[in-house]
C-alpha cells in the first residue's frame, strides 16, 4: 500500500463488484467511511524504524517442544490383542466400513 493512500484512493463499488459482492449504496457509503481508520494505522504502521528488525513468522521465539525418540519398552503383543473385541492371529479384526 501506498503511504500516501487514503480512503478515498479504495473503489468499494469496484472491489465488490471483482468479489461478486453486492451492496447496497448505503452499504457501501458506511464500509468506505469504514477504511478511513485501517487506512490511517497502515500508514501509522509504515512510520516505523525497522532497521536492524529480522523479518519473523512468529511474534516470540519458538523451538521445538517435542521429546526425544526414545525407544523404551512397550505392552507386549498377546496383552493388547487380550483386549481387542476381535482379533485373528496376530492382528486386529474390523468391521468393513467400505462397500
Amino acid at each position: 500500500m501506498n503511504a500516501n493512500a487514503s480512503a478515498s484512493d479504495i473503489d468499494v463499488a469496484r472491489i465488490c463488484e471483482l468479489a461478486h459482492f453486492c451492496l447496497s449504496e448505503e452499504e457501501r457509503d458506511r464500509f468506505q467511511k469504514e477504511l478511513e481508520p485501517i487506512v490511517a494505522y497502515v500508514r501509522k504502521l509504515t512510520e516505523l524504524d525497522l532497521d536492524g528488525v529480522e523479518p519473523t513468522k512468529f511474534g516470540q521465539p519458538v523451538s521445538n517442544v517435542l521429546r526425544e525418540d526414545i525407544v523404551e519398552p512397550s505392552l507386549a503383543h498377546d496383552t493388547v490383542l487380550a483386549n481387542a473385541p476381535d482379533a485373528d492371529e496376530n492382528e486386529f479384526r474390523m468391521p468393513k466400513i467400505v462397500e
